[in-house]
């Protein structure tokens, strides 16, 4: 099942060790502070569990979503680069 991990932690390196563990569960990152992939249930307690134990006390808002296919699929994704390339200063 598809799920997509959001989280807003103002520690540095307590917002790493999140990065971290969502790397490590297989999700890639579609922003600093997004991932998504694909995890099953129990894989999905188990990560929530290893970022609440990263987070320990410090403060963090994570949230797990966990997406049917259908949900999944209709999601819109909007990317793109600076049409004008890059700037100098």
């Amino acid at each position: 099942m598809q799920c997509l991990v959001i989280y807003d932690i103002p520690h540095d390196g307590t917002r790493q060790k999140v990065a971290d563990a969502c790397l490590d569960y297989g999700l890639q990152r579609l922003q600093y502070s997004a991932f998504a992939g694909n995890l099953s249930r129990a894989h999905q307690r188990a990560l929530f569990q290893e970022i609440a134990r990263r987070v320990r006390r410090r403060a963090a808002n994570v949230q797990l979503f966990p997406l049917d296919e259908q949900s999944w699929q209709a999601r819109r994704v909007l990317q793109q680069e600076d049409a004008d390339g890059p700037t100098d200063a």
